[in-house]
């Protein structure tokens, strides 16, 4: 997020802040000895500037040594109107006793009074000089006050003392214009420091700014702007740091999408359906098969989504019963996403090398062709197992009826010899057309394809019916049926296998026979289209429920089970056919009214020919 700085937040401000209060500590620092030294300087000048010589002060203690007081005071009055030290303030010469014997004062009231000073008899006891410095409060000024003893010099006896004071006001005037110059110099420097630290600062902030305005453009997805480096300092190694940053971070995002878009062409055309979650099991990516068996139209209604929920199975288990498992995949069937598929869910789950799990893959395969290619598989055993055991037994009992003498009886003998013939013919048929079919799954079935006039040979299949129903061949009884044909006279030549497209008439034909009523019509019908020849064979019969048409060429299906078997059929016949036409590259279905009848269509695929191009190939075969 490109938030605006404020100054006092930037690093140019603190740069230079950082630097002026580094200069202004120094400059304080070096300003304070400086000023500390001078005025110690000073000081000690001045106060070498006001001792007084030793001849003065032997001068004052030969004096105070002599007995006549006037005398002593008139000599001490003459040596301190020599002395021409403008700095002396105050000097007072005091003997022994404390009285003061002369002073530089206008005014000599206090010669002969006692002086109490606390340094002048500190002096006189000690025998030591002393000094200090007041402040004057009253006058608000500086003094110096110092106090020399005067010793004789024949016994080295104290015999006074002079107390000197001077004003330092001209000493502390010099060190404040001085003082007044360093300051105003450290204005000036800090002002030029201050100059010279923003622009430093900005120039160590301006390559930073550009870094960081780079960085930004990285984090915003834009990888082509470029830092120029123009120094090879630690500045500029970081702006080509950032620069080869940008180029990888651009590689590694190309990359990443060319990943992510061959990802989600995966999901988007895998068979499967797929889902994926985070490692509290809510769903964060399903592809739009996914979508489409969980009945939902947009991802966005799946995202968050507990996987759980989505799957109707939150009764049954828990996120953690999926994840663990004794093999790296759970498996689990739901039948309760629709009334029209059963999937599988494929539950694994998704691990890092450290093996910490961060979410889960659960992959929806549509089982419901597998599950009802295995029911049907059951029930196809489960038919040929009782096809097969009805004859059998009806074989099994004969056999052993003629076994007990049955054999012998001239009536009962060869009828059940008959039987027996009769459902070993039908094991036989239902066994041929086992295998047929089973050859035309495993796709060994060869076909002999040529040429054919369907017009023409549909009506030899017809004709043979004709003879079939005059003599009675069919069922046995005194029914009566009629063809009625409604063929083209055009000649339609298709590619067919002649035999087993006669096999499927065949098929047809038998059924509509069989199930017609006394005296009705089987109509037969031959049409083409641009592309294609359609026949079909409508009877008068009971017609098939609208439940059973879809189930019509399964094998083994009887719309009729008792019916069907008394009448001698496999449950085959329209099963073969179906393949047989699939075979040709063709389609069958029918159409039927419950007690109306029912009408079987085939379709072939047909080219039409001109007279003259079909007789060219002809001569040319």
């Amino acid at each position: 997020m490109n938030q605006k700085i404020k100054f006092y937040q930037s690093l140019q401000f603190k740069i230079a802040l950082v630097f002026i209060l580094m200069l202004v500590l120094t400059l304080e620092i070096v300003g304070a000895v400086f000023v500390r030294q001078l005025e110690r300087a000073n000081l000690n000048t001045f106060k070498q500037q006001i001792e007084l010589p030793v001849s003065v002060t032997n001068s004052l203690a030969r004096s105070l040594s002599i007995d006549n007081a006037n005398e002593a005071n008139q000599q001490i009055k003459t040596t301190i109107q020599q002395l021409s030290n403008p700095n002396l303030t105050e000097l007072n010469v005091v003997d022994a006793k404390g009285i003061t014997r002369g002073t530089n004062q206008k005014s000599q009231r206090m010669v002969g009074e006692t002086n109490n000073s606390k340094l002048i008899r500190n002096t006189l006891v000690n025998n030591r000089t002393h000094s200090e410095t007041i402040y004057d409060r009253n006058q608000k000024k500086h003094y110096y006050v110092m106090t020399v003893p005067l010793v004789s010099g024949n016994d080295n006896n104290v015999v006074g003392a002079v107390y000197l004071r001077a004003n330092l006001e001209s000493v502390y005037s010099t060190v404040n214009s001085i003082s007044l110059i360093y300051l105003s110099a450290t204005v000036i420097t800090i002002v030029i420091g201050l100059i010279f630290s923003v622009i430093i600062s900005r120039e160590i902030t301006r390559p930073i700014e550009k870094i960081r305005g780079q960085t930004l453009k990285i984090a915003q997805g834009d990888f082509t702007g470029r830092i120029k480096v123009r120094a090879n300092d630690e500045l500029g190694q970081l702006a080509g740091a950032i620069n080869n940053l940008s180029i990888r971070v651009e590689e590694s995002q190309e990359s990443i999408d060319s990943e992510r878009r061959r990802l989600d062409s995966v999901l988007s055309h895998m068979t499967d359906g797929v889902l994926a979650t985070d490692r509290r099991g809510n769903i964060i990516i399903a592809n739009n098969l996914a979508l489409e068996m969980l009945g939902v139209s947009a991802e966005a209604e799946l995202i968050g989504k507990s996987i759980l929920d989505m799957l109707d199975i939150r009764n049954k288990y828990t996120f953690r019963d999926l994840m663990e498992s004794e093999q790296d995949y759970n498996e689990v069937i739901l039948d309760n996403l629709s009334d029209e598929i059963i999937v599988s869910a494929t539950f694994s789950p998704i691990q890092r090398e450290s093996g910490f799990v961060s979410g889960m893959v659960c992959v929806l395969h549509d089982i419901t062709d597998q599950v009802q290619e295995e029911e049907e598989r059951k029930q196809f055993v489960s038919n040929v197992s009782h096809e097969l055991r009805t004859p059998l037994t009806s074989v099994r009992s004969y056999v052993e009826a003629l076994g007990d003498g049955a054999i012998n009886d001239p009536e009962l003998g060869p009828k059940f010899l008959q039987v027996v013939e009769d459902e070993t013919d039908r094991m036989i048929r239902m066994i041929n057309d086992l295998l047929s079919l089973s050859r035309m799954d495993a796709g060994t079935t060869k076909l002999d394809l040529e040429y054919v006039n369907i017009s023409e040979l549909f009506n030899y299949i017809l004709d043979r019916f004709d003879m079939i129903i005059q003599n009675d061949e069919v069922t046995g009884t005194d029914k009566q049926y009629s063809i009625d044909r409604h063929i083209t006279n055009k000649s339609l030549w298709v590619e067919i296998d002649p035999d087993k497209f006669t096999q499927v008439i065949d098929n047809i034909m038998n059924n509509a026979v069989k199930y017609s009523p006394d005296g009705g019509i089987i109509t037969a019908r031959l049409t083409d289209t641009h592309n294609h020849v359609i026949l079909s064979i409508a009877d008068q019969g009971l017609g098939i429920p609208r439940k059973d048409l879809r189930h019509v060429f399964d094998r083994f299906f009887r719309v009729d089970k008792a019916r069907s078997r008394k009448q001698g059929g496999t449950g085959l016949g329209l099963a073969i056919s179906k393949e047989v036409v699939n075979l040709l590259g063709g389609q069958i279905w029918v159409n039927s009214t419950e007690g109306k009848g029912s009408t079987f269509y085939i379709a072939l695929p047909y080219v039409q020919f001109e007279e003259d191009d079909w007789d060219d190939q002809v001569d040319e075969g």
